[in-house]
């Protein structure tokens, strides 16, 4: 079960081998009786640590599928390095890779993180719209520099992490680009924060409240009239200033010179989605174990039961298995297909990024509630290491792009802009539940109505108000989103299963795969039943097909959640897991 989870690209367990290997040392044991301050450090501290196993942390910015395992596997043990350690290596080192004029930037220091990269471009008035963000960056021609400005408090930068935690840091700072008044859209600049005496003149950093989950220092950072180099400017296609002000650009208009400046968010989506699946499959893999070891009364005086012998338990947590699997599995053919896309694939493609990352946190996040839930109050004490699952994934569905706002997008693209599904055959009754190949054309029935219904629904908007019309169909263009995500995700699942040769295994997941079906149809049933893709006395069969499945997988749970390889120094310096 491991090595199906973990083959990433053909590349076997060993694709993921090294991160197990560095959240295994002591240096990343779970701490709780530390102040805020010193829980940054730690941050810091252990993104050292990563950095001390890479053999060249260029190639890492480089490869989006070594990010991702790198967020899968630390933020098991702490949310805050990945974090820090996403922002170094994807949005700030990688995006100065990105850069034309890259081979000419020393990039020592950065590699060997004596300074700290990070990405500031979220302004306090401007999130989900950045391309309207404020903050300026004018080109004085006769001093060859740019003048980078903060001009109201609106225009403030509201990102991590740049206050004096961790060392000196550098930015890339999300800039409006101006030059002979005329703006040129949103760029990046190499923007050097502080150094080891603090921040540099004409910087303003301001270190907000802690936040709940794993503590990062988040910052408020402004600029007046700092003074940058025109070597600052990261150029590519989307635009290069010459030294006498000419501009020149291959991309038409300033939002898509943003899209291309910021593009380093695509691969930051699935960081986001891979730093929810670590966790919320550590999440589980600990209220698995603790259901076997922790007893309670049963039916009979004086017999004492583990949880996981009570159906309303185990029930539960196998059916967020089946989910943890399939977002897994989702993970690994979303990154593959982002590595492989064609140049005129791209759109396509980051869409697919950006559905499976709002699918696969929001999953993450009722994941990880559940297994809270599951092991009671003791799992309420950060010492026991689930308190901060839930609240990370929070963070993870808010950055990289909202998950609504993402979703909306997609779903407005693919009302016209995504095939539609030819219409399944209908249902004659005498398909088994159990058989996941039917339970997945069902599901194509249901994307196929959520799409006419949203062109539908968009064409029966008032004429010439955008807004309105969108509002009319965006209901029915979410649904359409989310059904593609769970059809997405059973296609993965299929995939992954198909390699299986083992009978015993491949009988195993093929169950799961029907619960993870099984587990969405009851709220689609009603449209199913219209839609002839379900009898009615399928319908009415639902609940046993679920409980056949249960009482057949019940047994395999603790298998099941020991494949996902959670480090075992990692589980046993949990107290929950060793005393109850």
């Amino acid at each position: 079960m491991t090595d199906i989870l973990f083959r990433d690209g053909g590349g076997g367990p060993d694709a993921h081998g090294l991160w197990r290997k560095v959240i295994s040392t002591d240096r990343f044991r779970h701490r709780v009786h530390v102040r805020a301050e010193e829980r940054w450090q730690l941050s810091y501290d252990r993104l050292r640590a990563l950095n001390e196993e890479v053999l060249c942390p260029e190639s890492l910015a480089r490869d989006p599928r070594g990010l991702a395992a790198l967020h899968e596997w630390t933020s098991v043990v702490d949310g805050a390095t990945a974090t820090v350690a996403g922002i170094h290596y994807n949005l700030f080192l990688g995006s100065l890779l990105d850069d034309d004029t890259s081979a000419a930037r020393d990039l020592t220091g950065f590699a060997a993180l004596t300074r700290t990269g990070t990405f500031l471009c979220t302004e306090r008035a401007h999130g989900n719209d950045a391309a309207a963000l404020e903050t300026t960056a004018r080109y004085d021609r006769e001093r060859d520099e740019f003048v980078l400005h903060t001009p109201h408090e609106g225009a403030q930068k509201f990102m991590p992490n740049t206050s004096s935690a961790g060392g000196p840091k550098t930015a890339v700072v999300a800039a409006r680009l101006l030059a002979d008044d005329r703006d040129h859209g949103v760029f990046l600049f190499l923007t050097p924060l502080s150094d080891r005496d603090g921040t540099l003149p004409g910087i303003t950093v301001t270190v907000l409240s802690e936040r709940v989950g794993s503590s990062v220092d988040h910052c408020v950072t402004g600029f007046d009239r700092v003074r940058l180099p025109r070597t600052a400017l990261i150029q590519g296609e989307h635009g290069e200033l010459l030294p006498d002000g000419t501009f020149t650009s291959a991309v038409g208009s300033p939002r898509k010179r943003f899209l291309h400046a910021i593009r380093r968010v695509t691969v930051g989506k699935l960081c986001m989605s891979a730093s929810t699946l670590g966790g919320s499959r550590a999440a589980l893999a600990i209220a698995v174990r603790y259901a076997g070891i922790r007893h309670i009364s049963g039916p009979s005086a004086g017999q004492r039961l583990p949880l996981a012998a009570h159906r309303s338990h185990h029930a539960r947590l196998l059916t967020c298995t089946a989910t943890a699997y399939a977002m897994t599995f989702l993970h690994r053919a979303v990154t593959d297909r982002w590595i492989t896309h064609a140049p005129e694939d791209r759109a396509d493609s980051e869409r697919l990024v950006a559905v499976a990352k709002g699918w696969i946190t929001w999953q993450a996040r009722e994941i990880t509630i559940e297994s809270r839930e599951r092991c009671g109050a003791r799992a309420l004490f950060p010492v026991n290491g689930m308190a901060e699952f839930a609240a990370n994934v929070d963070g993870a569905i808010t950055a990289e792009g909202d998950n609504l706002a993402i979703w909306c997008k997609a779903g407005a693209e693919m009302i016209f802009g995504h095939p539609m599904l030819p219409a399944p055959p209908p249902a004659t009754g005498q398909e088994s539940l159990t058989d996941p190949a039917f339970l997945r054309r069902a599901l194509f029935a249901a994307e196929r109505h959520w799409h006419l219904a949203a062109r539908r629904d968009l064409r029966g908007g008032a004429g010439g108000d955008a807004l309105g019309r969108w509002n009319h169909a965006s209901a029915a263009a979410l649904a359409l989103v989310e059904t593609y995500a769970l059809g997405q995700a059973a296609d993965a699942f299929a995939t992954a299963c198909a390699d299986v040769t083992d009978p015993g295994t491949r009988t195993t997941l093929d169950d799961l795969r029907a619960l993870f079906l099984l587990d969405r149809l009851p709220a689609l049933s009603g449209l199913l039943l219209v839609e002839n893709a379900l009898t009615t006395d399928q319908v009415r069969a639902l609940p046993d097909a679920v409980r056949a499945l249960t009482s057949r997988l019940a047994p395999h749970l603790p298998t099941l959640t020991e494949a996902f390889d959670i480090p075992e120094e990692y589980l046993t310096s949990l107290p929950m897991l060793t005393s109850v």
